[in-house]
């Protein structure tokens, strides 16, 4: 369990933090800046909860919100993607599968695109929209990563499914679809 007494420690005034295993490294490191848009992710979705009013999509939400924090901890262990042990907290197939689920579920109630979808409408969605930008810019930094070195393979699905899920709650928190705001090719012209 975390126990936080204190939270200054003055250990990373030089731009270094830690990272699972207790190695240093650069705060402006790609792994470092991969979790740290993991956070954001998080931070803009618990933003984007607090204009939801249904309350099973609140609490799928706050499952992601969780793992999330997992998804953190898993990007910041260098070890190799498979490694297990007591400090190792890895995604698993299971996580996204159960994004999955989510995805088919909220989908069912809406109709099919006719055109590409503008981030806005409702709060909620607009919200809901941000959080699916920044997991998108949270997903390339970690698939950079992951040219670079280990990082779990479960961690890139799980982005990519989380991206899904968070345009497909985006639209159904936008009157299931219907108040949906659609690109009109070459409109402003």
């Amino acid at each position: 369990m975390v126990k936080l007494n204190k939270i200054y420690t003055r250990t990373g005034d030089g731009g270094d933090t830690h990272l699972v295993g207790g190695s240093r490294t650069s705060k402006a490191d790609l792994r470092v800046v991969a979790f740290g848009d993991v956070d954001e992710t998080n931070s803009a979705l618990g933003l984007a909860i607090g204009a939801i009013t249904d309350s099973a999509l609140k609490t799928a939400l706050l499952r992601v919100q969780n793992d999330l924090f997992d998804l953190g901890a898993d990007l910041a262990n260098p070890g190799p993607d498979t490694a297990d042990g007591p400090t190792a907290l890895r995604l698993t197939t299971d996580q996204a599968l159960w994004l999955e689920t989510q995805i088919d579920h909220y989908n069912a109630d809406l109709e099919p695109l006719r055109s590409f979808v503008l981030p806005g409408g409702e709060e909620a969605s607009a919200r809901l929209h941000l959080a699916r930008a920044i997991c998108r810019r949270a997903e390339r930094k970690a698939v950079a990563l992951a040219q670079g070195g280990p990082v779990n393979t479960h961690a890139l699905v799980y982005l990519n499914r989380l991206s899904d899920f968070l345009f497909v709650a985006a639209r159904w928190c936008n009157q299931q679809g219907a108040a949906d705001v659609l690109w009109v090719p070459g409109g402003g012209r």
